[in-house]
C-alpha cells in the first residue's frame, strides 16, 4: 500500500509502467480517494474490432480534484494506491504520483499536452465573469487514432475511458479537429472539465483498423469565446423535415451526443434548443428576397393584365421562397437538400421555352410529376449510387432515353407516342427524312446527354449535386442559345435585362467561391467532417456557407430577373409575329 499526503492542489496524476508483458498475472492498481475508487491493470487492454486486442504497459490517470471537508484540511489531499499481482514471482513496476501544474484552461490561450489510449487526460474550465459562450476548438497534428473531446460537468468519477466517455456531458468524435460551443447557463457551477479520451481504433471515425497503435497524440487546444403545385408541396415537405429535425436536435440535447448532426462547430451559435442559429438566420434572404420577387411579379401583371404573365413565373418566386422557409430547418441538423433547386432549374427552363411554344407547353401535373421522377432518383442515388455500379448503369439508361423521349416530344409538337407502334413509325420518320428528303424537325432542343456518360466512368459521390449539375448546365445552355437566338432575330435587350445579366453573373460566381469551401460533409464521418471545420468570417457570427446562402439568394433573385425581363422589348409586339426558336 503506498501512501501519499499532498498540499491542496487543483489535480494529481498517476502515472504507473511495468515491464512486464505476462497477461496471466497483470499489476492490478487501485487509487482511493475521497470521492471515488479507480483501478486498472498493467499490461492494460483495450478490445477492438474482430478480436484484436491492443496492450499498453505504461497508464496514467488524472485523479478527480478533491474539496475540503470539515474533517481534513484544506491544505492536504490524501489518496491510497494499492498495488497487488497473483504472480508467483517478482514484477518490477514503476509509480508515480505527480501534480498537474497546468489543470485549469484559459480563455483564447493555447495549452499543449499529449494523450494516448491508455493515458486519457481532461482539464478545468472556469467562466470568466464576463464570458457567457466558449467555443473549445481542439487541433492534433496527426489524423489518428480516432479521439473522442467530451464537456462533463464537475462530478466524480469523471468518465475518461473508452467505453464510458459517452455516458456524461456532450462530446464530439474527431481526427484532427472539433469544435464544442458550451454556455454558461447549461453549467450552475460555471466550470466543467474537458475530457480527451484516445480510441485504441480508427475505425470509430472512419479510417481503418491499424495493426497496432503505440503513439501518442499531440494537442492544441484553444478556447474562443406563389404558387399553391409549389406553396402545398413545400408545406408538406416542409412538415416531416420540422419534425424529424426536432426529434435529432431533442436527441442532442437529451443524449450530448454532437456526432449526431454536421455543423460548423468552429462557427456554432446556440439559440435557445438550436445549435446552430446562425445557419437558420442565413436563410432568411431566400424568403425575403422570393417574397419581393412575387411582389414584381404581381405588380407586373397589375400593369400588364393582357400580358397574360406566366404562371411560371409565380411558381418559380414560390419556389424561391419555400427554398428559405422549407429548407432552413434542415440546418438545425444539416444534410444535403437540393429538392426546392431541382424545381427551380426545371422552372427556369419551362418558362424560358414557354415564352416562344404557347402550343406546346407541359401541364402542371406532368411538370411536377416528372420533378417527383427526379427526387426519387436522387434520393435512390444518395443510397446506392457511391459503390454499386448497377445503379449507374440504370440511371444512364434511364437519363438516356428520357432525353432522347423528351427531345422527340418536343422536336415534333407532342405528336411522337410512345405505344408499341414506336420501332415502326421510327422506321418511316428515319425514311422520309432522312433519305427521302433531309428535313429538320420544326422545333429545336438541346440536351447534356454526356451528363450521363460522366456519371457512369467517374461515379461522384454527391449524387444530390450531380444531378443538380445536370439541371444547371442544361439551363445555362438553353439560357445562352435563347439569348444568341434572340439577337440573331434582331431584337434587342435593354438596360434592365442587360444589367441583370451581369449582376447575376458576378453574384453567381462569389457565391459558387463560398459554396465550395467545404466546412462540413454528411457522407464522412462526423470526426472527419469535423476537419473541415472553419471559424466564422462575417461579423464573428456567420461562416462561409451562411455567406453563400445571402449570396445564392441574391444570384437566384437577379436570375429570376434576367427571366422576367428579357422579353421587355417585345411587350408591343404581337404574339402570333414573334420569332420562335
Amino acid at each position: 500500500v503506498f501512501y501519499a499526503l499532498f498540499p491542496q492542489v487543483d489535480a494529481v496524476r498517476v502515472y504507473v509502467n511495468s515491464s512486464s508483458e505476462n497477461l496471466q498475472y497483470p499489476v492490478l492498481f487501485v487509487v482511493r480517494q475521497q470521492k471515488g475508487v479507480l483501478s486498472w491493470q498493467v499490461p492494460l487492454i483495450f478490445r477492438g474490432l474482430y478480436q484484436r486486442t491492443y496492450n499498453y504497459q505504461e497508464v496514467s490517470r488524472t485523479l478527480c480534484p478533491s474539496e475540503p471537508t470539515p474533517e481534513t484540511s484544506p491544505s492536504e489531499q490524501i489518496i491510497f494506491v494499492d498495488v497487488a499481482s497473483m504472480a508467483p514471482f517478482n514484477i518490477a513496476y514503476e509509480l508515480l504520483v505527480t501534480r498537474l501544474e497546468n489543470f485549469q484552461l484559459e480563455t483564447n490561450k493555447a495549452f499543449n499536452f499529449t494523450a494516448s489510449p491508455s493515458q486519457p487526460q481532461y482539464f478545468l474550465y472556469k467562466f470568466p465573469q464576463d464570458v457567457d459562450s466558449v467555443i473549445i476548438n481542439v487541433v492534433s497534428d496527426a489524423a489518428y487514432p480516432c479521439s473522442v473531446v467530451s464537456v462533463q460537468d464537475i462530478v466524480c468519477p469523471v468518465y475518461d475511458l473508452d467505453h464510458n466517455v459517452e455516458f456524461n456531458g456532450v462530446y464530439q468524435s474527431m481526427t484532427k479537429q472539433a469544435a464544442i460551443t458550451v454556455q454558461r447557463k447549461d453549467f450552475p457551477g460555471e466550470q466543467f472539465f474537458v475530457v480527451f479520451v484516445i480510441k485504441p481504433e480508427d475505425y470509430a471515425c472512419g479510417g481503418s483498423v491499424p495493426s497496432s497503435i503505440h503513439g501518442e497524440l499531440f494537442w492544441e487546444v484553444d478556447l474562443i469565446a406563389a404558387s399553391e403545385n409549389i406553396i402545398t408541396i413545400a408545406v408538406f415537405y416542409a412538415l416531416p423535415v420540422i419534425q424529424l429535425v426536432i426529434t435529432y436536435q431533442t436527441v442532442v440535447n437529451v443524449t450530448g451526443n454532437q456526432d449526431i448532426c454536421y455543423y460548423n462547430f468552429l462557427c456554432a451559435h446556440p439559440l435557445g434548443v438550436l445549435s446552430a442559429f446562425n445557419n437558420i438566420l442565413s436563410n432568411v434572404g431566400h424568403m425575403m428576397l422570393g417574397f419581393l420577387f412575387l411582389l414584381i411579379v404581381l405588380r407586373r401583371d397589375i400593369l400588364h393584365r393582357r400580358a397574360q404573365i406566366p404562371d411560371a413565373l409565380c411558381a418559380l418566386g414560390a419556389a424561391f421562397w419555400a427554398t428559405g422557409s422549407s429548407c432552413s430547418p434542415c440546418f438545425c441538423c444539416p444534410s444535403t437538400d437540393t429538392s426546392f433547386m431541382y424545381m427551380i432549374a426545371g422552372l427556369c427552363m419551362l418558362k424560358l421555352y414557354q415564352t416562344r411554344h404557347p402550343d406546346i407547353n407541359a401541364s402542371a401535373y406532368s411538370a411536377y410529376a416528372s420533378f417527383a421522377v427526379v427526387i426519387s432518383l436522387a434520393v435512390l442515388g444518395v443510397v446506392f449510387g457511391k459503390n454499386d455500379m448497377w445503379f449507374w448503369v440504370i440511371f444512364s439508361l434511364i437519363h438516356i432515353l428520357g432525353s432522347l423521349a423528351l427531345s422527340t416530344q418536343i422536336y415534333y409538337m407532342g405528336r411522337f407516342k410512345i405505344d408499341m407502334g414506336i420501332f415502326r413509325r421510327a422506321v418511316m420518320v428515319l425514311y422520309t427524312d432522312c433519305i427521302q428528303q433531309c428535313s429538320r424537325p420544326m422545333y429545336m432542343v438541346g440536351d447534356v446527354s454526356s451528363h450521363a456518360i460522366f456519371g457512369l466512368v467517374y461515379r461522384p459521390r454527391d449524387f444530390a449535386s450531380y444531378i443538380l449539375g445536370i439541371f444547371i448546365c442544361n439551363l445555362l445552355l438553353y439560357l445562352a442559345f435563347y439569348i444568341i437566338m434572340k439577337l440573331r432575330s434582331s431584337e434587342k435587350l435593354l438596360p434592365i435585362p442587360m444589367f441583370c445579366i451581369v449582376a447575376t453573373a458576378v453574384v453567381w460566381a462569389a457565391a459558387l467561391y463560398f459554396f465550395f469551401q467545404t466546412l462540413s460533409s454528411w457522407e464522412e464521418t462526423p470526426a472527419e467532417s469535423r476537419e473541415k471545420n472553419r471559424p466564422c468570417i462575417l461579423l464573428g457570427f456567420f461562416d462561409d456557407h451562411d455567406v453563400w446562402h445571402f449570396l445564392s439568394a441574391a444570384a437566384l433573385f437577379f436570375s429570376f430577373l434576367v427571366l422576367l425581363t428579357l422579353d421587355d422589348d417585345l411587350d408591343t409586339v404581337r404574339r402570333d409575329k414573334i420569332p420562335v426558336f
